[in-house]
C-alpha cells in the first residue's frame, strides 16, 4: 500500500529538469522539415505527441539548443499556456528539441521507471494539488522549481514496471485502434477523391483501360458499369456525362443552432440531451461524435429552434475555425457555431462528410466577418457540388460504410478502455489497488 512506498520529490528521482528555448531568440530558425521541435500544442490531453503538429528546426539550430536536445524516455511537461500536459518521448520523433513552454524531465532509471513516471505525472494526487495551485495563482507559468518539488509515492522498481505495463497495455490497444482508424479513414478519403474529384473510373473507361482488364484501386470489377465513359462541360468544368451540378442546399436540410441562456439552471442541470459546440469536435482524431462535454434538459432543448438532430447528421463548424467535421452518432442539439446537414432521402452522409472535407477551401471562400470568419447558412446553401448518379452514390456508401462502422466500433472500444485506464491510473499510482487486482480487471476486459 501507499504507506509502504517511499515518498520522494520529482527532482529527487530525476537526473535533470530543464526547459527549451525559442529558436529565433538565439539566432536559430524554423524550417519546413528537419529535426522535430515539440511545442505545447504538439502534446495532446491524452498524453501523445502529435507528429502532424510538430515544428522543425535545422541541425545548426539544434546545436545551438544543445541544452534541450531530447532523448528517448524523457518526460515532457507543459509549464506555460496549457499547463500540465505530459508526454513521453519515443524514438519515432527523434532527433528532437523543444521550447521554453515545455519542461524536460530526465528520469534516473536506477530509481524510477520512465513509463511509471509518465503515468504518475498524469494521474498522481500530488500533481492534481500542483495544478490546483496553478489555477489559483495569477502567474501564467509553472516554474521548474515548483515542478521539481512535486511529491511522488514510489514503490519498488519491479512494481513500478508492473504498474506501467498494465496501464501501457490499455494505451497500446487505444493507440492500435487509433492507427487502424486513421488507415481506414485514409482509405475512405482516397476512394472519394478517386471517384468524385479525380474521376478515375470515368477516365479509365474513356481511355479504354477497363476493356484491357486493368484494375483500379478501390473499384471492384462489377462496379465498372456504374460509371459513364465520357465527360461533358459544365459550369464547374468537365464532369462525368450524366452527372449533375447542384447546390448543397438541394441535397440536405441546412440548420443552425443556439445556446440556451447559461444562467438558467433549468436548461442545464441534470440535462440528458447532447449539446454540441465546436470544442467537442476540436479534439477528435476521427470524424465521429459519440459524446459531448455538456448536456441540456428538455427545457433547454425547447430554446433551440432546430431541436434534436438525428443520429447521422453531418456537423460542420461554421466559425472559429470553419471546418471541424463529424458525423453525430448520437442525437444532438447544436450551438450557433455550426452548420448541420440533414441528408435528404438517397443522399449518403458519408458522401457529404467527404465532400465537405475536400471542399474546405471553397467553403471558407464563402465566409466573411471582421472579427473572425464565419459562413452563414444562406451563404452555404448555394455552394455547388458535383452530384453523381444515384447508383454511384449508393455504391460509394455501400463500399465505404463498413470502413466507417469499424472506425465507430474502434472509437467506442477506445473510449471504454480509456475510461478503465483513467479509473485504474490514480488507484495504481497511489497504491489504493494492487497490481494483481488490476491484472484481473485487465484480463477480463481484453479477453
Amino acid at each position: 500500500m501507499m504507506g509502504e512506498w517511499a515518498q520522494v520529490t520529482l527532482g529527487g528521482v530525476s537526473h535533470r529538469i530543464t526547459k527549451g528555448t525559442t529558436p529565433t531568440t538565439i539566432g536559430g530558425r524554423f524550417v519546413e522539415s528537419g529535426i522535430s521541435f515539440v511545442k505545447v500544442e504538439s502534446i495532446t490531453e491524452d498524453g501523445r505527441i502529435q507528429t502532424e503538429k510538430l515544428a522543425f528546426i535545422d541541425e545548426e539550430t539544434n546545436r545551438l539548443l544543445g541544452r534541450s536536445v531530447l532523448q528517448e524516455d524523457d518526460i515532457l511537461f507543459t509549464i506555460a499556456g496549457t499547463i500540465g500536459r505530459v508526454a513521453r518521448v519515443g524514438e519515432d520523433i527523434l532527433p528532437a528539441n523543444t521550447n521554453q513552454a515545455v519542461a524536460i524531465i530526465r528520469p534516473n532509471r536506477t530509481l524510477i521507471d520512465p513509463r511509471f513516471l509518465y503515468y504518475a505525472l498524469r494521474g498522481g494526487h500530488s500533481l492534481q494539488h500542483a495544478q490546483t495551485r496553478i489555477v489559483q495563482s495569477v502567474q501564467a507559468n509553472f516554474s521548474l522549481t515548483e515542478l521539481s518539488a512535486i511529491e511522488l509515492s514510489l514503490p519498488s522498481l519491479s512494481e513500478q514496471r508492473a504498474i506501467a505495463h498494465i496501464l501501457g497495455t490499455l494505451d497500446d490497444k487505444i493507440e492500435l485502434n487509433r492507427r487502424m482508424s486513421e488507415t481506414l479513414e485514409a482509405m475512405a478519403r482516397a476512394l472519394f477523391k478517386s471517384w468524385f474529384v479525380d474521376f478515375d473510373p470515368v477516365r479509365a473507361k474513356a481511355e479504354g483501360r477497363w476493356r484491357r482488364g486493368e484494375s483500379l484501386p478501390g473499384l471492384p470489377a462489377h462496379l465498372w458499369g456504374l460509371f459513364p465513359d465520357s465527360f461533358e462541360d459544365s459550369e464547374l468544368g468537365e464532369i462525368p456525362k450524366g452527372w449533375e451540378i447542384k447546390s448543397i442546399g438541394d441535397l440536405v436540410e441546412v440548420v443552425g443552432g443556439s445556446t440556451p441562456r447559461t444562467e438558467k439552471a433549468e436548461y442545464w442541470n441534470g440535462g440528458s440531451h447532447h449539446w454540441v459546440t465546436p470544442k467537442d469536435l476540436s479534439g477528435l482524431s476521427i470524424p465521429v461524435l459519440l459524446n459531448t462535454e455538456r448536456k441540456i434538459t428538455d427545457a433547454g432543448l425547447a430554446q433551440i429552434s432546430s431541436g434534436l438532430l438525428p443520429k447521422g447528421t453531418v456537423l460542420l463548424s461554421s466559425r472559429a475555425p470553419i471546418g471541424y467535421l463529424a458525423i453525430a452518432e448520437v442525437p444532438v442539439a447544436i450551438n450557433q457555431g455550426f452548420i448541420a446537414m440533414k441528408p435528404d432521402s438517397g443522399i449518403s452522409n458519408l458522401f457529404l462528410l467527404r465532400w465537405a472535407s475536400t471542399a474546405h477551401d471553397e467553403i471558407v471562400s464563402y465566409a466573411n466577418g471582421s472579427t473572425f470568419l464565419e459562413i452563414s447558412k444562406s451563404s452555404f446553401r448555394p455552394i455547388h457540388i458535383v452530384v453523381p448518379a444515384a447508383s454511384v452514390m449508393s455504391h460509394f456508401d455501400l463500399v465505404s460504410r463498413p470502413m466507417y462502422l469499424k472506425v465507430v466500433e474502434q472509437e467506442r472500444e477506445s473510449r471504454a478502455l480509456a475510461a478503465l485506464r483513467d479509473t485504474l491510473l490514480p488507484k495504481l499510482i497511489s497504491g489504493e489497488i494492487r497490481v494483481k487486482d488490476a491484472e484481473r480487471t485487465l484480463e477480463a476486459t481484453l479477453q
